[in-house]
C-alpha cells in the first residue's frame, strides 16, 4: 500500500494522471453487484498517463495576467496532479482545495480562498457552478471552459461559456456560448485581444465622426450668430459627410491593436462607449475644426467685393476637409502619441487621407466638379495657409499625448 501510494504521488507530482489497475476472480454464479465486484481486488500496478499542456499556454497565462484576467484551474484530477500541471502552465499555486473541503466552506471562506493563488481539484458539477456564481456575485465577468457533460451547468451559468470543439461533448457545446474549434487556451486570450482592438476602433470611429460633425455645426452656427453669408452650400456638406469623412472613418476601423492593449485592466461593464474624457476630446477637436474653417472663410471674405464669397467658400470648404484629415491622425490612438504606434502601421488611414485630399483637389480644379460643388480654383498660397491653419490640431494634441504618455503608468486612457 505504501509503495503504491508513493508511486501515485511521484507520478502526480510530475503532472501525470494516474490510473490503478487491479483484478479479481469471479466464479460463475457469484453475486456481481457493484460493491462486491469492486472489493477484494488485487492491485496489479499504477499507470501514469501524460497529457502535457500546449507549449504556448504559459505565455497565454502570462498575457492574461497582464491584461487583468485571472485564471482559475478547476479539475477532477487529484490535488497533486492539478498543482503540478498548474505550475507547468505558469499559475502561482499556494493551495489546492479538493471538493470535500470546498463543501465545508461557507461563501465568505470561499471568497477568501478565491482571492489567493488556489487550484480546485476533485470537483463536481455543483462545485464548479458554485464557484461561477460566487465570482459573478463579486461583479466579475466569468468565462468558463469545459468539455464534458458535468461542465454543462457551469458553462450555461457563466457569462461566456466556452466548450471544446474537438474533445467536447454535444451537451457541453449546446450549453456553451462559444465553441473553441482548436481546443487551445491561447486562442481565448487571442480573442480577448481582438475584442479589445475592435472596441478601441469603435471608439476611435465614433469620436472622429462626432468631432468632424461637431466642427461643421460649430462653424455654421457661429457664422449664423455673427450674421455672415452662407458658409457651406448643402452639396458641399453632403460631399464632406458622404465622401471624405466616410473613407477615413472606415480606415480607422482597420487600426491594428495598440502595444498596450493587453497591458491594461478590463473596462467596467457599465462603462459607456462615449466617456466624459471622450466627450471633452470631441468638443475640443470639433471646436478647433469649426473655428479654423470659420476664420478661413472670413479671412477671404471682402464685403466690398461680391465675387470674394466664392473664393471664401472654397477655402473654408477645402480647409475644413484638410483639418479633418489631419485630425484623423489624432484618433489613431486615444492616448498614445503617434510615434509609439508607428506612423505607417495602418496604411489604410494614409491611403484614405491621400484619396480624400485628391478628391478635394479634383473638386477645386476639375471644371465638372467645380460646377457641381460651386468651387473656384485656389492658388498655392491659399493651400499653404490652409495647411498652416490645419497643423496645430495635430501638433498640440501630440504634445499633450506625449506629456501624458511619459508620465503615466501602463494602461488606461489619457484623461
Amino acid at each position: 500500500h505504501q509503495n503504491a501510494t508513493a508511486a501515485i504521488e511521484s507520478m502526480a507530482g510530475r503532472g501525470l494522471r494516474t490510473l490503478a489497475i487491479a483484478r479479481r476472480e469471479v466464479c460463475e454464479g457469484d453475486d456481481c453487484d457493484e460493491e462486491r465486484v469492486e472489493s477484494d481486488l488485487t492491485l496489479l500496478g499504477i499507470v501514469g498517463m501524460m497529457d502535457p499542456p500546449r507549449v504556448e499556454v504559459p505565455e497565454a497565462i502570462t498575457l492574461a495576467g497582464a491584461a487583468g484576467i485571472r485564471v482559475f484551474m478547476i479539475t477532477g484530477d487529484s490535488p497533486v496532479t492539478a498543482s503540478a500541471i498548474a505550475r507547468q502552465i505558469g499559475l502561482d499555486i499556494d493551495e489546492a482545495i479538493v471538493g470535500s473541503q470546498l463543501e465545508a466552506m461557507d461563501d465568505a471562506a470561499l471568497t477568501t480562498a478565491l482571492a489567493g493563488n488556489v487550484v480546485f481539484a476533485r470537483t463536481t458539477p455543483e462545485h464548479k457552478l458554485r464557484i461561477v456564481k460566487l465570482l459573478q456575485a463579486q461583479g466579475h465577468i466569468v468565462g468558463m471552459t469545459g468539455d464534458g457533460v458535468n461542465d454543462a451547468p457551469a458553462l450555461k451559468k457563466a457569462d461566456i461559456g466556452i466548450a471544446m470543439g474537438k474533445r467536447g461533448t454535444d451537451v457541453a457545446k449546446g450549453a456553451a456560448d462559444i465553441v473553441l474549434t482548436d481546443d487551445n487556451f491561447s486562442s481565448i486570450i487571442g480573442a480577448v485581444e481582438e475584442g479589445r482592438r475592435q472596441y478601441d476602433n469603435i471608439q476611435k470611429f465614433v469620436r472622429y465622426l462626432l468631432s468632424s460633425n461637431t466642427g461643421e455645426v460649430v462653424a455654421i452656427f457661429l457664422n449664423i450668430l455673427i450674421g455672415g453669408p452662407l458658409l457651406f452650400l448643402p452639396v458641399q456638406i453632403l460631399w464632406m459627410n458622404l465622401v471624405t469623412d466616410g473613407l477615413t472613418a472606415v480606415a480607422l476601423g482597420l487600426e491594428p491593436a495598440e502595444k498596450d492593449t493587453m497591458h491594461r485592466p478590463p473596462r467596467r461593464p457599465d462603462e459607456p462607449v462615449l466617456t466624459k474624457s471622450g466627450m471633452a476630446m470631441i468638443a475640443a477637436m470639433g471646436t478647433y475644426v469649426g473655428l479654423a474653417s470659420l476664420w478661413l472663410f472670413h479671412h477671404y471674405l471682402d464685403d466690398s467685393d461680391p465675387s470674394s464669397i466664392a473664393t471664401a467658400q472654397t477655402v473654408a470648404f477645402t480647409g475644413i476637409i484638410v483639418v479633418e484629415k489631419i485630425n484623423v491622425l489624432n484618433f489613431r490612438s486615444l492616448s498614445a502619441p503617434i510615434w509609439t504606434i508607428g506612423f505607417w502601421s495602418n496604411p489604410w488611414v494614409l491611403v484614405a487621407i491621400a484619396s480624400t485630399i485628391s478628391l478635394q483637389v479634383a473638386a477645386v480644379y476639375v471644371p465638372a466638379m467645380q460646377s457641381i460643388l460651386h468651387t473656384v480654383p485656389l492658388s498655392l498660397a491659399d493651400w499653404g495657409l490652409i495647411v498652416v491653419v490645419s497643423l496645430p490640431v495635430f501638433v498640440l494634441v501630440e504634445c499633450i499625448k506625449a506629456i501624458g504618455w511619459i508620465g503615466r503608468p501602463k494602461g488606461g486612457e489619457l484623461g
